[in-house]
């Protein structure tokens, strides 16, 4: 039995996700933990996105922080569990995105891989997209093929939708490369206003989304940014889509109510994941959507109104929790490094060829 942790923590920063796997004979989810981010970590990596004073500094202690973190979920895991370090081949560490711009060669992750090891005592891979951006790929996104490895006897065309802080699609097909690519913000958009209008993380189902009305004035400004314009191979970060992006709209047009604002955005995800979809994807049949816009009642009523010849439903309804895919992706991303199987897909990131990712930290 070769098992494996993943450890996750994504643009939204509300938490590390820590799923432990086993590998063989399938990928079999078996145990997870979650480890919420405290606050102050949590605005550090944040402030981290953007240029600021001491960044060199302020960023090695805050990866400091996040896998000392990082270490205590994955020892109260393995002690939930009745494991010791021997028993794990290898944890997938996708530490913590802080910029991703990968039009000009690079990107950055950090997680101290090394203080990871030794805190835990378990080989760690880590920096997985780093080798797709040399290759000249997106290094992003990573999942589609592990969406394939999952997903494999699903028949028929098909997406996987990941909703986390931005969206990306992964596109299986019969007989075809898997291709996938960034569709634009997912929940990003819609937990910074919530955050700035009423000091909540995230809009619970949806609801006060629910409560405002669309503005279609500001949805075409905000559908106007180029990055909506590209077809795929493409990827974005908080680079591109933040608050200051939102309020440099909002300050040109009339005021409107914060409610009709956050209405906005759930819209313009919807929108931006349908039509990417549908510009990439003929006769789509089903959509499995995972991560935390699963659990977005509205977002998701809002996608199969927008697509009724297709289901859409969580990834639950096929027996894989949507709060944990994707930190399966990188436990099975460490299995591939591992034994040298190479896990991009030029036909999604747009890399010179496949490439093996990751690099190892032995215990």
């Amino acid at each position: 039995m070769a098992l494996y942790l993943g450890v996750m923590s994504g643009t939204s920063l509300d938490g590390l996700d820590i799923a432990l796997i086993e590998q063989a004979p399938a990928i079999r989810l078996i145990a997870t933990h979650y480890t919420p981010m405290p606050e102050l970590l949590r605005a550090e990596l944040l402030g981290l996105c953007a240029s600021g004073p001491d960044e060199i500094a302020r960023s090695a202690i805050a990866q400091q922080n996040w896998v000392k973190l990082a270490a205590q979920g994955i020892n109260t895991l393995l002690a939930q569990q009745n494991l010791t370090p021997y028993d794990i081949r290898a944890i997938g560490s996708h530490g913590q995105t802080i910029r991703h711009e990968p039009a000009r060669g690079f990107t950055v992750q950090i997680g101290n891989p090394a203080l990871l090891t030794e805190l835990t005592n378990i080989t760690v891979v880590s920096d997985f997209r780093s080798r797709d951006v040399a290759a000249g790929g997106q290094g992003a996104p990573l999942v589609p093929a592990f969406h394939e490895a999952l997903f494999e006897e699903r028949i028929g065309n098909r997406a996987v939708l990941n909703i986390g802080g931005f969206s990306n699609l992964s596109l299986i097909e019969p007989g075809k490369p898997v291709a996938g690519f960034d569709c634009g913000p997912g929940n990003v958009l819609l937990d910074a206003w919530i955050h700035h209008q009423r000091g909540e993380n995230y809009d619970r189902n949806g609801e006060w989304a629910a409560s405002g009305k669309v503005e279609p004035t500001l949805l075409k400004a905000l559908l106007s940014d180029p990055f909506f314009m590209t077809k795929g191979p493409k990827s974005t970060g908080r680079e591109v889509f933040n608050l200051p992006w939102l309020k440099q709209h909002l300050v040109q047009l009339p005021a409107f109510a914060a409610e009709d604002v956050q209405a906005t955005l759930l819209e313009l995800t919807a929108q931006t994941i349908i039509e990417s979809l549908q510009s990439a994807q003929n006769d789509t049949q089903e959509v499995l959507v995972c991560g935390g816009g699963a659990h977005n009642s509205t977002l998701m009523n809002r996608l199969a109104s927008l697509l009724p010849k297709a289901k859409v439903s969580s990834t639950s309804e096929y027996g894989v929790d949507p709060d944990w895919v994707e930190a399966m992706a990188f436990a099975w991303l460490a299995h591939c490094c591992l034994e040298g199987i190479a896990a991009n897909r030029p036909s999604v990131t747009g890399a010179r060829g496949l490439r093996v990712l990751g690099a190892i930290y032995p215990a």
